[in-house]
């Protein structure tokens, strides 16, 4: 079958580039349904539907005794990690608390010309959950994307709620929310857990607001629950987009395509170049390394059902196309990537240059790996401080403000046909 190639001269490129962008990656039966019976069983039933659901769906019996992992528990599971993979995941907490630090925002107080006071404060979240996949793939890099801001944030109660099929839990993943100041951990996944993070269940105290990706029934949950509590997006299949000259090492271009595609079926990877020799090169490369990638029934169907190779007439051309796509990730592997990046205004994250691949990001460059994904760049931002804060306005009048600037609110509210919002102001004027 092989990967899709367009060619950006070719007559019917615009309509294949519309369908190829257009296309449905989610795949999967609806599971609205199926997702609003659970949320609606544990709102009513609370912990006796997790319990039930945690049976069915992971093969665990859950008690009373069993939901919360213990600190005991976490600290048997650190000892049994590696230490260089421990020691590698102090080293990611250090740049991701680092950068999320400087995300920080200001309060601002003022009076205007009027002798108005305004401002606005920020305050975080009293508390926030955490999903992290315990299933096909565990990730606890994605526990500190995920918690580290909640908490540089300043959010007092961070809960965690992890599915462990048959009982099993990753002792990195655990030995990640160790570090990364987790205070609840719950043995829990799927869209019950969601449930129970939003609305409660047994000892799960209700949360305001939930972050962390999921497969396809979480995030449905997220969606169904957004409203009641915040969330930080509906995460969809994870994507890169690589623009790269014909200088680059194919090979070192094939694997970061493959870098995305091994994730799950439904990524998508794509590559834009100018030079259709060197697009015949990594194509070669990346069908080499499929051969030998214990994760290639994964990558293989990914690059070849839901990936492509755009071949452009000049890089010129590049950025309305990466626009388009505004993909999760994208690499700028080209001589002058700061002139490339002045030219692209939607991505979730963007890497400069032939030394910065992906993968850095996902670990340990410092920004946050919680990208959004499905064109959502056009409008959404990555995962930051910002998630776990709100900002309140601030106003204040004296006498001398209040007459210089309520007349015209009296004005406006009765011209709105609201008598009380206009009286509200008028008794407090002197005329």
């Amino acid at each position: 079958m092989g990967v899709k190639r367009l060619i950006a001269d070719d007559a019917g490129f615009e309509q294949a580039f519309d369908a190829f962008i257009a296309q449905d990656r989610k795949g999967g039966a609806d599971v609205a349904a199926v997702v609003s019976d659970v949320i609606k069983a544990v709102r009513a039933d609370g912990l006796t539907a997790v319990k039930t659901y945690t049976q069915k769906f992971d093969g665990f019996e859950l008690s009373d005794d069993n939901v919360a992992v213990s600190a005991k528990e976490i600290d048997r599971a650190e000892a049994v990690c590696n230490a260089d993979e421990l020691a590698a995941l102090d080293f990611a907490a250090v740049r991701i608390r680092s950068y999320h630090q400087k995300q920080m925002p200001r309060d601002e107080r003022y009076t205007d010309d009027m002798g108005v006071t305004l401002g606005w404060r920020w305050t975080c979240v009293d508390a926030a959950g955490l999903y992290a996949p315990g299933g096909r793939a565990a990730y606890p890099s994605s526990v500190l994307m995920n918690a580290i801001p909640a908490k540089v944030a300043g959010v007092g109660r961070l809960a965690m709620a992890t599915p462990t099929p048959k009982g099993e839990m990753n002792p990195l993943v655990l030995a990640a929310a160790k570090r990364a100041g987790i205070d609840e951990i719950y043995r829990i996944g799927g869209a019950q857990a969601i449930a129970a993070l939003a609305f409660g269940a047994g000892p799960i105290a209700p949360v305001d607001v939930i972050v962390g990706p999921g497969n396809t029934y979480v995030a449905e949950a997220k969606r169904q629950v957004f409203g009641y509590v915040g969330i930080d997006s509906v995460a969809g299949p994870s994507e890169i987009l690589v623009l790269a000259d014909g200088k680059n090492d194919p090979a070192w271009i094939a694997a970061d395509l493959l870098s995305q595609a091994e994730h799950d079926p439904s990524s998508q990877s794509v590559l834009i170049t100018d030079d259709e020799g060197f697009a015949d090169k990594v194509s070669a490369a990346v069908d080499a390394q499929l051969a030998a990638s214990p994760r290639r029934g994964i990558a293989e169907a990914a690059w070849n059902n839901n990936s492509a190779i755009i071949v452009v007439a000049s890089l010129e051309d590049a950025p309305s196309l990466v626009d388009r796509i505004a993909p999760e990730h994208l690499e700028l592997a080209v001589d002058d990537p700061e002139a490339m990046l002045a030219k692209v205004r939607h991505a979730g994250a963007i890497f400069l240059g032939r030394h910065t691949p992906e993968a850095v990001g996902d670990y340990v460059a410092g920004p946050d790996h919680v990208l959004p994904t499905a064109q959502a760049a056009r409008y959404a931002s990555g995962l930051s401080v910002m998630d776990f804060m709100k900002r309140t306005s601030i106003i204040g009048c004296d006498e001398a403000a209040l007459a210089k600037i309520g007349p015209a609110a009296a004005t406006l509210a009765n011209a709105e046909g609201l008598p009380s919002h206009a009286r509200s102001v008028r008794v407090r004027l002197k005329t």
